[in-house]
């Protein structure tokens, strides 16, 4: 990517949570603390460095349903940034719980446009936000003009992401993860101070009671390989992963996020110390359960740019 790219985001879409009692809602059923949002207001002096609030949407079990970018588009009203595939069923889960607040879903992805910048860009009439890194996030109207910039491929700007080691939960994987097996923790997308929320218990159990054994961790295939989010597969060394996301090479290669055992883990119940594979499960806890072994992948595991819990 070179300085000055832009990336039309068009997998994402656009929630809008609209009404007076827009942030206490969702205070209730995210994992992050949503008042963080104050200060993300466009303003067009400083937007830019303004960061995206992540945060978890869970059910009660506490698997994660998605993976949510909030930005605040005035007092009462903060968008939702997620897959296009999840946003009608996402609306669809939190309608669930509005009752009697004074709240509005609407699914916002065709009157918007979603785009990710490699630098900083002042656009009139946009909501700008840090995305990751140096890349930043621009929300303009379907009917305003595409910033300025070379065009940059999404699948650049999905390789980014997952170079960066963000999660994200699609339609095959929704329901299979808890947060801190997709490192929600690390990124500061879990609060455990904020208060309850659908999914706290679980959640907050497996932080208090000690480390989480099965994380997600970053791996590239050897040989030309397919992976895709919500699928199982075996490690030549033995053990089971589950892939959280994934891009493809020029070469064929596969690199993906997987979620598999923690080196110390396996080190702990004596399987293999080659971290280029995964270990055999640690823990017997049905919220950390094993994968089952899909096709057999021969991979190398690369760094994270945060570092997981010991």
């Amino acid at each position: 990517m070179s300085d000055g790219s832009v990336c039309l985001l068009e997998p994402l879409g656009l929630l809008s949570i609209r009404g007076p009692d827009s942030r206490r809602f969702l205070q209730g059923q995210l994992s992050n603390n949503v008042d963080e949002l104050a200060g993300t207001a466009a303003l067009p002096a400083d937007a830019a460095e303004r960061t995206l609030l992540r945060a978890g949407l869970h059910n009660p079990q506490g698997r994660t349903l998605a993976v949510l970018g909030l930005l605040a588009a005035g007092p009462d009203q903060v968008l939702a940034v997620l897959p296009r595939e999840l946003v009608g069923i996402t609306r669809a889960t939190l309608q669930r719980y509005v009752l009697r607040s004074k709240v509005a879903l609407t699914d916002e992805s065709d009157t918007h446009r979603l785009y990710g910048l490699t630098r900083p860009a002042a656009t009139p009439g946009a909501l700008s936000v840090r995305y990751a890194g140096a890349r930043h996030l621009l929300v303009l109207s379907a009917d305003q003009a595409a910033p300025l910039g070379e065009a940059l491929p999404y699948e650049a700007w999905h390789a980014a992401d997952v170079a960066a080691g963000l999660p994200q939960i699609y339609a095959a994987s929704s329901g299979q993860f808890i947060a801190q097996m997709l490192n929600l923790d690390c990124i500061g997308a879990v609060s455990f101070t904020k208060g309850c929320y659908t999914g706290q218990e679980v959640i907050a159990r497996a932080h208090y009671r000690g480390r989480v054994k099965r994380r997600m961790q970053r791996f590239i295939s050897r040989e030309p390989l397919q992976l895709s989010p919500g699928e199982s597969g075996e490690f030549s060394a033995g053990g089971t992963f589950r892939v959280v996301d994934s891009v493809q090479h020029a070469d064929g290669r596969c690199e993906f996020l997987a979620v598999t055992t923690l080196p110390g883990a396996a080190a702990e119940t004596g399987t293999s110390t080659d971290t280029s594979t995964e270990r055999a499960p640690a823990s017997s806890d049905a919220a950390e359960a094993p994968a089952p072994a899909g096709q057999r992948v021969t991979a190398s595991a690369l760094p994270l740019p945060y570092p997981l819990p010991d």
